[in-house]
């Protein structure tokens, strides 16, 4: 990473959630009462954003947004938790939506409506990561936009993180420009596993296992696991989110990925305790509080 950039800067979605809190998904034709979960603001790339400021890091973020009054909490979110926001406004597309069915016990599911996402320019990506220390992109975006804000990335020297969510097969062909990967179980499966992530080009490759913890793999290295925090979830709507977002701050504030990575599973396990995925109860302190307890 160059000495003369800073901070974090994010590429990615921005939704409004709307959570409905149930006690389990419908079937298929049926109409199912649940109980009103609130409105939050979300979508990967804000959520990882917001987690990456309140960890402590210079934070920017870049999307594409509607019109609309939803695009307005959006931006206060962003304003509240420090992020510097370069949201474009769509003159045509709504800001994007999800809708969050909260389950009995912490999990949940999610159904997305992109909106304004979709309308997120490889010149946008560019534009949004000039300067940063360390660049963070997920794929709820357009990928060729993706793929142009890493490459643009790894080429100022730049630190590199796609979060490869949810998996899409052209991952595969951004490696070459990704210093850390970071999946889930799911996502790796997707995309041929960790020995083909690995011959792909992926020399860092985070895997993320919920409750199991997380374990890094790197090219040539034993892997290293490191274990989740003991927590009673709330939501784990947001966690995988803060978990990024922190490890991007961690990382861009110097720390090596082992350190970095335990403080990203502490953010997950404060923003899991809590409802939403941006909750202010994540904070340096509340994230050295549980590194702490380890």
């Amino acid at each position: 990473m160059s000495d003369t950039l800073t901070g974090v800067a994010v590429v990615g979605s921005a939704n409004l959630d709307l959570v409905v809190e149930v006690s389990r998904p419908p079937r298929v034709g049926e109409t199912l009462l649940g109980r009103a979960g609130g409105r939050f603001s979300g979508g990967k790339g804000l959520n990882q954003a917001v987690a990456s400021a309140r960890s402590g890091a210079p934070t920017r973020f870049c999307a594409v947004v509607g019109g609309d009054e939803a695009a307005d909490v959006l931006q206060q979110t962003l304003t509240e938790a420090g992020v510097v926001a370069a949201l474009r406004r769509s003159a045509t597309a709504p800001t994007g939506v999800a809708h969050v069915l909260a389950l009995d016990g912490g999990d949940n599911s999610i159904v997305v409506a992109a909106g304004a996402n979709a309308d997120l320019t490889p010149e946008d990506a560019v534009g949004g990561i000039a300067g940063a220390g360390v660049v963070l992109a997920q794929l709820e975006v357009p990928v060729e936009s993706v793929a142009a804000g890493l490459r643009a990335g790894r080429a100022a020297g730049a630190l590199t993180i796609l979060n490869a969510a949810p998996a899409h097969a052209a991952t595969i062909g951004m490696l070459a420009d990704v210093d850390v990967l970071v999946v889930n179980e799911t996502e790796c499966v997707e995309l041929g596993g960790v020995d083909r992530l690995h011959a792909a080009g992926a020399q860092t490759v985070v895997l993320t296992q919920g409750a199991g913890g997380v374990t890094l793999h790197r090219s040539g290295s034993d892997p290293v696991h490191v274990a989740a925090f003991r927590i009673d979830s709330v939501d784990t709507t947001g966690a995988g989110d803060a978990f990024c977002g922190a490890l991007a701050a961690a990382l861009a504030q110097g720390m090596a990925i082992e350190d970095a990575l335990v403080r990203a599973c502490a953010a997950g396990a404060v923003v899991a305790q809590h409802r939403g995925a941006t909750t202010p109860q994540l904070t340096p302190g509340s994230i050295a509080a549980f590194v702490d307890s380890r």
